[in-house]
């Protein structure tokens, strides 16, 4: 194996560098990095309460009661009681949320297609293949991966 930099290394200048890219991005959607991790993690469909939220993206509950609130407020995500437990609340994009989402999304992809442009497209098609392979692994086992992956 070729000596290389480990991934952190090489990792945290890109994630620094992509997020400065969406940065415009958001702000001419009117949207924090916060406000738009919510409307991701509702891509999906209703989350059944903000903690439930606050984990799929990897905030603090308390930290994005203010950002549920404006996003709210402004047309884009609805709370409703839960018919199964009325304690709880379900969160939901709207159509006008979805929209702006869309939106946003769009213009970002198109500053990663910049960037991906950069390599040849075989290896393209692979670092992709790679890369959502790896975000779809569960934290802990990228900390305390499989004994027989940790010593290759």
């Amino acid at each position: 194996m070729t000596d290389r930099p480990d991934l952190a290394a090489m990792f945290l200048p890109l994630t620094r560098a992509l997020i400065d890219a969406e940065r415009p991005v958001l702000a001419e959607h009117d949207l924090s990095m916060w406000a738009y991790g919510v409307l991701l993690a509702l891509e999906e469909g209703p989350l059944r309460t903000q903690a439930a939220l606050a984990q799929s993206i990897g905030a603090d509950k308390t930290r994005i009661i203010g950002v549920l609130d404006d996003l709210q407020r402004r047309g884009l995500i609805e709370r409703v009681p839960d018919p199964a437990d009325r304690r709880a609340r379900l969160l939901s994009l709207t159509a006008e949320g979805r929209r702006l989402r869309d939106s946003a999304q769009a213009g970002i992809r198109r500053r990663e297609e910049r960037l991906l442009a950069r390599l040849p497209e075989g290896d393209r098609e692979g670092f992709l293949r790679a890369l959502c392979a790896l975000a779809a692994l569960p934290p802990h086992e990228i900390a305390d991966p499989p004994p027989e992956v940790a010593d290759p």
